[in-house]
């Protein structure tokens, strides 16, 4: 049976019949046989959660891309959500241009990686103008440099089980796992849009727009576009971080999958 019909026969037998209980039942045994279950399904939320991550992976194509826009709609304002980290490590390394900063890539791969800055402008640039919207209701269009997340993986070596890769920001005090930290599922990981982002429009990521690299998911909201990254980490499962939600964001009260 082919994905699609496979698709096509969890819509009509599962997702038609989720007004009522036994509907739900049915919808939930065909979303944990198909694989399409979110990471927080366990939380306050979880159905809610489960339902909604479950209908964007069914109705939407795999390499569905996010609508990019001509450079004169750049927004003249970029709002920012969040503050810089506060440490003298961030600080000293952004005095320094970020000489001094590295990225690791590790977990479930071939090649573990130790990646500069300097080596991932090396590496084959990807540009895209997208919308980012934020789950507080602002938004804005900018333009994002950098190299595309699938071309870390396949340096990388990621191991075909692999279900998610793991993000994690430069570290705050007392918080082990970085600021903040998130996960992408593996269908988000390789689309041809996820950017990890050094620029933005034509310059320098800038220190408020997560400095000196974020993830840029054009196909989510704006909190999955983690920034001021140090780690990845290819895996196949998000248990021993947190609560085992898959992000910082469930533990705060938004929800792990932000698809628009």
């Amino acid at each position: 049976m082919s994905d699609v019909t496979s698709r096509r026969k969890l819509i009509r037998a599962g997702l038609g019949a989720a007004a009522g209980a036994a509907g739900l039942a049915t919808a939930g045994h065909l979303i944990s046989k198909y694989g399409m279950i979110p990471p927080d399904h366990y939380g306050p939320y979880g159905i809610g959660q489960t339902l909604t991550y479950a209908a964007h992976r069914i109705l939407m194509p795999k390499q569905t891309l996010a609508r990019e826009f001509d450079r004169s709609q750049i927004s003249t304002i970029a709002s920012v959500n969040g503050l810089p980290p506060a440490t003298d490590d961030y600080k000293r390394m952004a005095a320094d241009g970020f000489a001094d900063w590295r990225l690791t890539v590790d977990g479930m791969v071939a090649r573990p990686l130790t990646l500069s800055l300097t080596d991932l402008k090396s590496f084959p640039a990807r540009s895209h103008i997208t919308h980012q919207a934020c789950e507080e209701g602002w938004s804005f269009i900018a333009e994002s440099t950098g190299v595309l997340l699938s071309h870390i993986l396949n340096l990388a070596g990621a191991h075909p089980r692999a279900k998610y890769v793991m993000f994690f920001s430069l570290p705050e005090k007392g918080s082990p796992l970085g600021k903040k930290w998130g996960s992408l599922d593996m269908e988000d990981a390789w689309h041809p849009q996820t950017l990890l982002a050094y620029g933005m429009n034509g310059q320098d990521l800038p220190l408020d727009h997560g400095a000196p690299l974020r993830v840029r998911v054009p196909r989510q909201l704006g909190f999955k576009s983690l920034k001021y990254l140090t780690r990845l980490t290819v895996t196949d499962t998000v248990k021993p971080y947190g609560k085992g939600w898959g992000s910082s964001s469930p533990e705060r009260g938004f929800s792990w999958y932000g698809g628009i």
